[in-house]
């Protein structure tokens, strides 16, 4: 009987036995990421991250129904949102003096009911160039901080703005207007607007526009979570570093905030819900933001642009 190693033997039970090593590791691994997928995840407590931020709304309304503001003020309690910058943008036309200082009374009434939680923006309509500077005076006097949401009445960058600008600037106050970008079919921006636009419209290239004409003060486009092209509209205010954004609006598409971020930099967003308040909380926190720049999102860049003129939340 010979003792000797036969070559093939050994060659078999060393593949065998290293066969049996690796397949053993592997299902050792597989066990793991079995057990990894069905271990339930860290839990994440939404609402005490949402609770940890300061935050003002740049950008809610109120209405002449019965519900508001307390719909407005339930919300902004439940998602702990300090201050609100409320208006009764001018949606009806002509837009007369009688008319848009009908709806800001309805800003100052809430504003002197609810001063801890709501900060007022009054409207207005360039096309009456007095009573729309005596307006300003009006508002001014009774707290409110600068123009709400200028609507339709007449584009940003009409010569007719150009006086009202210029007093807003000089009260270091926020321009803020409506403005859309309409996508087309297949996602391509259309390069009119249908029939169910306004004709006075303010769109993006209008804010370059002005922002141009008027390098000195800040201008805050509305909504880019409102429907249209915010990708566009991005790329196209990237070199204009005095034209903010609010991320406000009922769309979340994904990488929007970062987008944003990316193209406009940490200190030109403003958080804003446009009263869409859950959707608009939630498209900051699931960004990856880091810490710092979501409370600049939430708060500190707006807050910040009001310190100027006086009018910060402390």
């Amino acid at each position: 009987m010979s003792n000797q190693i036969n070559r093939r033997k050994f060659v078999a039970h060393t593949a065998a036995t290293a066969a049996g090593v690796l397949i053993g590791n592997r299902l050792k691994g597989m066990s793991r990421s079995a057990e990894a997928a069905t271990r339930p995840p860290d839990k994440y407590d939404i609402m005490k991250e949402t609770m940890k931020y300061r935050k003002i709304d740049a950008h809610a309304h109120i209405y002449f129904t019965d519900d508001s503001p307390g719909t407005q003020l339930d919300f902004g309690e439940r998602l702990g949102i300090e201050k609100q910058v409320i208006s009764r943008y001018l949606s009806i036309f002509p837009g007369t003096p009688e008319q848009f200082r009908k709806y800001n009374d309805l800003t100052i009434k809430a504003i002197k009911k609810y001063p801890d939680h709501l900060l007022g923006g009054f409207v207005l309509n360039p096309e009456y160039r007095k009573e729309s500077l005596e307006e300003i005076k009006r508002c001014m006097d009774a707290g409110m901080i600068g123009p709400g949401e200028l609507y339709y009445q007449e584009k940003i960058n009409n010569p007719l703005y150009f006086p009202i600008i210029e007093k807003l600037i000089d009260l270091k106050m926020i321009i803020f207007s409506h403005a859309e970008c309409q996508l087309g079919v297949g996602g391509y921006r259309m390069k009119k607007y249908n029939g169910y636009k306004a004709p006075n419209t303010s769109i993006p290239e209008d804010f370059v526009d002005i922002a141009k004409r008027y390098p000195e003060g800040v201008f805050q486009y509305a909504h880019i979570g409102g429907g249209g092209d915010w990708e566009y509209e991005c790329k196209l205010f990237r070199d204009h570093p005095n034209i903010y954004v609010d991320t406000s609006g009922s769309n979340n598409a994904e990488n929007m905030i970062d987008f944003a971020v990316g193209h406009l930099g940490e200190d030109r967003l403003f958080f804003a819900s446009d009263n869409c308040y859950y959707q608009s909380v939630g498209k900051i926190l699931a960004s990856n933001l880091t810490e710092v720049q979501k409370r600049k999102v939430f708060f500190e860049n707006y807050n910040n642009l009001l310190r100027k003129g006086g009018r910060n939340v402390d």
